[in-house]
């Protein structure tokens, strides 16, 4: 496959072509520096769930822990194998950066019961409530 660049401008465009040739550059100066993955956190009666979109990884790059009342989540890039001869990468626009994400949670999650899954591109954290937490409303009647 060959690939063509057309450029009907007389100059072209000449910093747009600076920034792709460079793309570090271009996303290192402000977009990605502060990059987290975006996360979901929803509420049940029962527990925590906490969704991060981190798509193309692999589920044994992740650490989750748990620190007093602080869960960390990180992931850490791994080298890319060097590329054979005949396979060339003229662009590479994929990137997996390590991160690491700390939120605090309250006295009422569990933290013996926290479970973890990676599927179809997401880590779901289950953080589940402890039992005490877990009761609703009761009716107290007046004696």
């Amino acid at each position: 496959m060959t690939l063509v660049k057309v450029n009907n401008r007389p100059y072209g465009n000449f910093f747009g072509d600076l920034l792709n040739e460079f793309p570090a550059v271009a996303k290192s100066f402000g977009q990605d520096v502060f990059q987290f993955p975006e996360t979901n956190i929803h509420e049940t009666p029962d527990a925590y769930h906490l969704e991060l979109n981190v798509p193309g990884r692999l589920k044994e790059d992740f650490k989750i822990q748990v620190d007093q009342n602080l869960l960390t989540i990180s992931f850490e890039k791994k080298e890319d194998a060097p590329a054979s001869e005949d396979y060339k990468t003229i662009r590479r626009e994929f990137t997996y950066k390590s991160f690491k994400r700390s939120f605090s949670i309250e006295n009422s999650v569990d933290v013996n019961g926290i479970q973890a899954k990676y599927e179809n591109g997401l880590l779901k954290v289950l953080l589940p409530k402890k039992d005490e937490v877990k009761q609703g409303a009761r009716q107290i009647n007046i004696g």
